[in-house]
């Protein structure tokens, strides 16, 4: 929610993505994919795009353990500079 303080437009599709996250439980990357097709594996993290490809949400995802940790939000073009792999 941090992130939709300074980017309100952002406010409605994360609150979305929260909502479908925590009410469903992923046993993998595939069964994840099957509710969010456009996520995508990049390395140890999974992103998906928020808010009509405008922003990305960067998480960790353990799915043995059913938890998700939010790295980052950012926009579009920020994940594009790539500094959110350091």
């Amino acid at each position: 929610m941090e992130f939709a303080r300074t980017h309100p437009d952002a406010r409605a599709s994360l609150n979305h993505w929260c909502a479908i996250v925590q009410k469903t439980d992923y046993a993998s990357f595939a069964g994840l994919r099957v509710t969010f097709p456009s996520a995508d594996q990049v390395g140890l993290f999974t992103v998906f795009n928020i808010g009509g490809n405008k922003f990305r949400l960067i998480a960790a995802i353990h799915y043995n353990r059913q938890k998700v940790y939010i790295r980052h939000v950012i926009t579009h073009a920020e994940y594009n500079r790539g500094s959110w792999r350091t």
